[in-house]
């Protein structure tokens, strides 16, 4: 969901990593200067270069590319190599790397936001490049149009891009939403980008969008760790009351499309107003966030080979951390506004609990894992995740009049369709709704791509961003839906 569901196993995991562009040289008799490309196990597989550069007055200048994200330029902030061990810090990402050059590699460990992962380094004269063919490329046959626009309620400012199909009469309009995390306008996770490929695909289709940078990202303001899925329906709302001044949209035919987290957010966004005239829904919950975060676990863990002991073990350890955040809800909930309760106790608690052994490890170890565990424990506690654990989306899609479709891939290890699709149908029976379809689409994952297992792993290796018959489907239905 907001990087992720659709990224939540990466980012509860590890975090989320990089973004920009430049390129390398290298210094004659430098031993360090060149390109250095390693690959680091965060549960999913993501390569790192380092360029590093000297100048001739002696200055090293270095940045970093992650190309399984797409990501490339990022400026590195300190370079130091003395006595054949090189440091390097990246301050935007609270992230570091330390390593020693001997035969040819530099061995060492990155460090992000207290946790730690070795990373070996070596000699690369060509960076690996993705290959995306899917990605749309200029010109386009339509529109394009940077926007900005006010949510006052919550006093923020949301950028995006509003691609328009050219038309002189005005034409129906379709608002993307993100899923888990804070995602740009994009959706872009490792070297894809589902939603640009999505709003080209629509707009040929003669329908509007509108793709925006969620709260904190990009050109949007706002602090993404202390807002809820409430909070960002009515980021959604915003949207729509914007769509709806624009003289080349429809007010009349303006719906939502949700990525996972954002299938949460249309049904609650479309409950709360009548402006909303369709949703799309891709891997959205039929459940709680909790419900989902133990099938998706098992799912996962069964995945990567896991057995029975494993994923018993995993499941326990998830029932006694999410008991401990819920109770740090109640607690947030029963304070005085002006004097919540302090988190560094329950922070205590998570760290203890996921440390376990970790006692009787060496000193260096234990303090790695404690620091993992730390890194781990913090994003559990945030409002956004406290609210996710137990939002139900049920009473919402119960509420929901409009025309719905909702996806979920055969595959979907995240937002398993056995679970949810069922829950979805009944919401919408309940509300009474007659105008639905539900489609589970063959051999397809969680983002709607064509895969083997549909384990999060294979994600940045498939070169498909989404597959043809889903944006066939998707497109083919939103047409259906808003043609007078």
């Amino acid at each position: 969901m907001r990087r992720s569901l659709g990224a939540i196993v990466v980012w509860l995991v590890f975090g989320s990593f990089f973004a920009a562009d430049i390129a390398a040289a290298s210094f004659a008799g430098e031993p360090i200067a060149g390109s250095w490309l390693g690959t680091l196990d965060a549960g999913v597989k993501l390569r790192i270069v380092f360029h590093i550069e000297r100048s001739a007055d002696g200055k090293f200048s270095t940045t970093l590319d992650s190309p399984d994200q797409g990501a490339k330029g990022i400026r590195v902030d300190e370079t130091t190599f003395a006595d054949n061990s090189l440091r390097l810090t990246i301050k935007s990402l609270s992230g570091s790397f330390e390593g020693k050059l001997a035969d040819g590699e530099i061995n060492g460990k990155w460090t992000q936001a207290g946790a730690s992962l070795p990373l070996v380094l070596k000699r690369t004269e060509k960076v690996p490049e993705l290959a995306r063919p899917q990605m749309p490329k200029k010109p386009y046959p339509y529109t394009e149009r940077e926007v900005t626009y006010r949510n006052d309620q919550a006093n923020i400012t949301i950028a995006g891009t509003l691609t328009l199909p050219k038309t002189d009469k005005p034409c129906a309009a379709v608002l993307l939403i993100t899923g888990s995390g804070a995602q740009d306008r994009d959706e872009s996770l490792l070297g894809h980008k589902p939603f640009l490929v999505l709003a080209d695909d629509i707009t040929r289709r003669g329908i509007a969008v509108l793709r925006v940078d969620d709260r904190g990202v990009g050109g949007s303001t706002g602090d993404p760790s202390a807002s809820t899925t409430s909070d960002l329906a009515g980021d959604v709302l915003a949207g729509v009351a914007f769509l709806k001044t624009c003289p080349e949209i429809d007010p009349q035919r303006i719906g939502l499309l949700g990525h996972s987290e954002g299938g949460l957010i249309a049904p609650l966004a479309a409950s709360r107003s009548s402006d909303v005239k369709f949703i799309v829904l891709i891997a959205g919950p039929g459940v709680t966030g909790e419900e989902i975060l133990y099938a998706q676990g098992e799912l996962i863990t069964r995945a990567a080979g896991a057995g029975d002991a494993a994923v018993k073990h995993q499941r326990a350890l998830q029932e006694k951390m999410f008991a401990i955040a819920k109770e740090y809800d109640k607690q947030v909930a029963a304070a005085p506004q002006d004097m919540p309760p302090d988190p560094h106790e329950t922070e205590e608690q998570i760290v203890a609990l996921l440390t376990g052994l970790a006692s009787f490890l060496p000193e260096d170890q234990r303090k790695d894992a404690e620091a993992k565990a730390l890194a781990k424990a913090r994003p559990i506690l945030t409002p956004w995740f406290r609210y996710f654990l137990s939002y139900d989306p049920r009473p919402a899609l119960a509420k929901v009049k409009c025309p719905v479709l909702a996806v979920i891939g055969e595959r979907d290890l995240q937002v398993p369709p056995a679970q949810n699709m069922p829950e979805l149908e009944k919401a919408l029976k309940a509300a009474g709704n007659t105008d639905y379809t539900l489609r589970e689409l063959p051999e397809l994952n969680h983002l709607l791509q064509t895969c083997k297992t549909g384990s999060p792993t294979e994600y940045a290796e498939i070169e498909e961003t989404i597959a043809p018959s889903a944006l066939e489907l998707i497109g083919t239905w939103i047409v259906q839906k808003t043609t007078r």
